[in-house]
């Protein structure tokens, strides 16, 4: 069972990252909240790792620290909820913006999350109102700092930046109209493809 990898990020593209520990790259998955939180491209990472063993993969997601591991795997718990899904609600607000959702019972903002309907928000309310009830911040370990958003992702042409910008979303939930209507409202010359998809998030909630 892998849990944490500890190594030096080679790659971020949204909503995947490649870290290298010991000579071996390893793929992983991550909410936005969490890719955030990295540190610059060629330094040493930190990340918890949630590891799925399918039939036909094995999965490696992982988060900038155990709390957001934590929600993750409550979450999936939830009847109908995958990792996929998982992934969307940690990357459309943090650990404890959800948390606070749910106690706020806050369906409006619940089904703004791409994937997430009426019936959804619903079973998440209250499934996991009961499995919060013990919930406690104070668990959050440190973190490493975020980093300043321009130094998110490198991109040098500006339809790169739309377009990882674009497949991000779409990675995350969201259907390509609704990811190239959400970056074309947003997007404004000089923009990065890290704060198309911040703003994108934030103005769909």
């Amino acid at each position: 069972m892998i849990g944490r990898l500890r190594g030096v990020l080679l790659e971020k593209v949204a909503p995947e990252v490649l870290i290298e520990c010991n000579g071996v790259g390893y793929e992983v998955t991550m909410p936005m909240t969490s890719i955030y939180a990295l540190p610059e491209l060629n330094q040493e990472a930190i990340v918890y790792i949630h590891f799925v063993v399918r039939e036909d993969a094995q999965l490696l997601y992982g988060f900038a620290n155990k709390v957001e591991r934590k929600l993750f795997r409550l979450l999936i718990k939830v009847n109908g909820v995958g990792p996929k899904l998982g992934l969307a609600i940690l990357s459309s607000m943090s650990a404890d913006q959800f948390v606070s959702c749910v106690g706020h019972d806050d369906i409006t903002t619940i089904v703004k999350i791409p994937g997430v309907g009426k019936k959804t928000a619903e079973r998440l309310l209250i499934e996991m109102r009961d499995r919060l009830k013990d919930w406690q911040m104070s668990l959050k370990t440190p973190t490493t700092n975020v980093m300043p958003m321009d130094n998110l992702f490198e991109n040098t042409f500006v339809n790169s930046a739309k377009g990882d910008a674009t497949n991000a979303l779409v990675s995350l939930g969201y259907n390509q109209s609704q990811a190239d209507k959400a970056v074309k409202a947003i997007y404004q010359n000089g923009m990065s493809s890290e704060d198309l998809i911040r703003d994108s998030l934030k103005a769909m909630l």
